[in-house]
C-alpha cells in the first residue's frame, strides 16, 4: 500500500486571503496531512484580492495555455504557484482575466454576489482537474472546502473525468462550514453544465441553484463530509446522514484533523502506478 495522495481544493487559504474559519481550516489541514506522511497538492482561485507581489506568486508556463470553453466562450487557463515556507507547502492558483481580475472574491464591495459566479466556479473546477491531468498526478482523495469548490464532486463522479485513470478511483470528501449564501446562482447554471456531461437527474439538482441545493448535490456525489463548524445548516447534516455518508463531527482541530486523516486511510483505493 502507498502512502496516499490527497488533492485539496479550497475556496480560500490564509495568508493569501484574510483569516476566516474556512481559510484557516484550508491552510492548517493540508499541512497536518502532509506532516502525517501523505503527498498533497493544494489549489485555490487567484481572486483579484490576492496580493501577487507580497505572496510571490509566479506563473507556471508549462501548465498554462489551455483554453476552457464555457457556454460557447473560450477562457484561457493560467496557473500560478506560491509557497508557504513555514509549512513547506506549495499552493497552485487558478487564474483567468475574465473571472479573477476584479479586486474581490465572490462578492463585490456592496456584498452582492457576482452574476457570473456560476461560470467562475465551473472554470475553477475544470481548471483544477485539467492541471492535475497535466501534472499526471493521481489523487486517492479529493477534499473540497468552501462552496466555490463544491462543483468538483459533480465533475469527478458524473462527467467524462470519471473515465480518466487519474480520477476513476478517487474518493471525495466535502467540508461543510457556515458559508451559506442567500442569492441564487445564474438560472441557466444547469444548462451550462450539460455540455460537460451528466444526466437529466444531475442537471435537475442544479436547476434551482441556491446554496442548499448546490451543497446537497455536492454531498450526493461525495463519499464523506467534514463538519468544520458548529453552525452548519442542519438540513445538510441530515441529508448526509440519510445518504449514509461518512461524517466527521465538529470538534477542536487537534481532535478533528487526526480523524480526517484516518478517514482518508479508510476510504482510499490504491491502484498500480
Amino acid at each position: 500500500m502507498g502512502k496516499g495522495k490527497v488533492l485539496f481544493v479550497n475556496q480560500e487559504i490564509t495568508p493569501y486571503l484574510e483569516e476566516t474559519p474556512l481559510s484557516i481550516f484550508s491552510r492548517k489541514l493540508p499541512q497536518f496531512i502532509q506532516e502525517s506522511g501523505k503527498e498533497i497538492r493544494t489549489f485555490m482561485p487567484r481572486f483579484g484580492n490576492v496580493n501577487e507581489r507580497k505572496n510571490q506568486l509566479h506563473e507556471v508556463i508549462r501548465l498554462s495555455g489551455m483554453n476552457l470553453i464555457i457556454d460557447n466562450s473560450d477562457h484561457p487557463l493560467i496557473i500560478k504557484v506560491a509557497s508557504i515556507q513555514q509549512a513547506r507547502m506549495q499552493v497552485y492558483f487558478i487564474d483567468n482575466e475574465d473571472f479573477f481580475q476584479r479586486k474581490f472574491d465572490v462578492f463585490d464591495d456592496n456584498k452582492k454576489a457576482f452574476e457570473d459566479n456560476d461560470e467562475r466556479t465551473i472554470f475553477f473546477s475544470r481548471g483544477v482537474l485539467e492541471t492535475i491531468k497535466k501534472l499526471n498526478w493521481r489523487p486517492n482523495v479529493v477534499h473540497c472546502s468552501g462552496w466555490f469548490s463544491s462543483l468538483l464532486p459533480f465533475y469527478i463522479k458524473r462527467t467524462d473525468y470519471k473515465n480518466n485513470p487519474l480520477f476513476g478511483t478517487s474518493k471525495i470528501i466535502l467540508t461543510l462550514i457556515d458559508d451559506e449564501f442567500t442569492e441564487q446562482l445564474n438560472e441557466n447554471f444547469h444548462k451550462k453544465l450539460k455540455s460537460d456531461g451528466g444526466t437529466l437527474k444531475d442537471w435537475n439538482l442544479y436547476k434551482e441553484p441556491n446554496y442548499l441545493n448546490y451543497m446537497m448535490a455536492a454531498i450526493s456525489y461525495s463519499d464523506g463530509v467534514v463538519l468544520a463548524s458548529d453552525k452548519v445548516n442542519p438540513k445538510l447534516i441530515e441529508f448526509a446522514k440519510q445518504n449514509k455518508k461518512h461524517i466527521i463531527e465538529y470538534a477542536p482541530v487537534e481532535e478533528q484533523y487526526p480523524l480526517i486523516n484516518e478517514l482518508y486511510d479508510k476510504i482510499m483505493i490504491f491502484d498500480e502506478d
